[in-house]
């Protein structure tokens, strides 16, 4: 996070951020821009955190901080559970704010935003005003071409599609939010909470921070390191994690299941040698990483063999396996059925149903064996 005060605090009064606790010298003013069915948690927690912030107590007065909703039209804008909005100002003079917030949408809406909100981002990217992605938010600021150069955090769920869209930029599914200063991401639900106490922190005041989490009934903001919420071994497994480095190298795992990643780079990607991961997974899991990845990747097999019709010899090569029958032998091993037997025998059931049998057909082949 070094370097993230930079962006807006030379925008701010005396090009500084408050660190004390005391009202900044003039208001922190957000523009938003809301994506055609835009999340509406990720909008409204944000949102919601600056209004309180900006005022004591849930008086709601603009003291603190200003915001705008842009669009290039002043149609209603729809969000993704029905609910729709009015923008209350036109896409003009990005340089009226000190940062704009970009809220994603459904992805299977054909176009996120107009060409001229692009036009309008790439503006004030242009006069280094700071741009921040919450949710897909990230998906509009990728296709804009502004995010090159700058490490972005996607949810967990939407990370393949990101990879499959921008396959250069870089992208972390583990991390709940980031900012550098010039461009902010997160994963969305509360994580843009999260974010959003701490640009408040940074530019306000913690003061006005604390005043908007009490409110809001939040009891710690998190922080940029901590993982997102995904346990990939857990509902399945039987196995849970408070260690937000194995949930972080495992969320990793979970991404990169057809071309897995090395142990050591996995290791990397969480501050520690290899040595220093596999002692970490055998003290929280009680095994190494290299068999907790043959588990997620067997899992996931194990969800498109109940949930989809793919054929076998392609889920195989979906999560790593070179060829069918080292795939089938690895399976057995684990869930104590193959992965015919799998398809075969409980296909049509629906896909919780066709888990809980694998698992009860798994128990008594263990059971029944010497």
């Amino acid at each position: 996070m070094a370097g993230a005060q930079g962006g807006v605090a030379r925008r701010l009064a005396g090009g500084r951020a408050r660190t004390d606790g005391a009202a900044p010298d003039r208001k922190l003013k957000v523009g938003f821009v809301l994506a055609r069915l835009f999340t509406l948690s990720a909008f409204s927690l944000f949102i919601d955190t600056l209004r309180l912030a900006s005022d004591e107590l849930d008086r709601s007065g603009r003291v603190k901080a200003d915001w705008e909703l842009l669009g290039s039209t002043r149609h209603l804008i729809r969000s993704s559970c029905g609910v729709s909005v009015a923008p209350t100002s036109d896409l003009t003079r990005p340089e009226r704010f000190d940062m704009i917030v970009v809220v994603g949408g459904r992805l299977e809406s054909e176009e996120l935003c107009d060409e001229e909100t692009l036009r309008f981002l790439q503006h004030a990217a242009d006069l280094r005003i700071p741009l921040i992605g919450l949710c897909t938010g990230t998906f509009i600021l990728a296709e804009a071409g502004l995010l090159t150069r700058h490490q972005t955090c996607v949810s967990w769920l939407h990370y393949a599609s990101f990879r499959e869209r921008f396959p250069d930029l870089k992208a972390r599914p583990d991390r709940l939010f980031n900012f550098d200063g010039m461009r902010g991401s997160c994963a969305g639900g509360m994580s843009s909470a999260d974010l959003a106490a701490h640009i408040i922190r940074t530019f306000i005041g913690r003061d006005a921070e604390q005043n908007a989490l009490e409110v809001l009934q939040i009891g710690r903001a998190r922080a940029p390191t901590d993982t997102q919420t995904r346990a990939p071994l857990q509902q399945l497994e039987g196995m849970a994690t408070t260690d937000r480095r194995v949930n972080a190298t495992l969320i990793t795992m979970e991404q990169h299941l057809a071309e897995p990643k090395s142990i050591q780079s996995l290791a990397g990607m969480v501050g520690l040698s290899r040595r220093q991961l596999e002692r970490l997974f055998l003290t929280t899991l009680g095994m190494a990483p290299a068999h907790a990845y043959n588990l997620v990747r067997l899992q996931r097999a194990r969800q498109l063999l109940a949930g989809t019709d793919r054929p076998i010899i392609a889920i195989a090569i979906d999560v790593g396996f070179n060829n069918a029958s080292h795939f089938s032998r690895a399976f057995r091993r684990t869930y104590g059925v193959s992965p015919t037997e799998v398809r075969s025998g409980f296909a049509r059931m629906p896909e919780e149903e066709a888990e809980g049998a694998i698992i009860d057909a798994a128990a008594e082949r263990r059971a029944a064996s010497p």
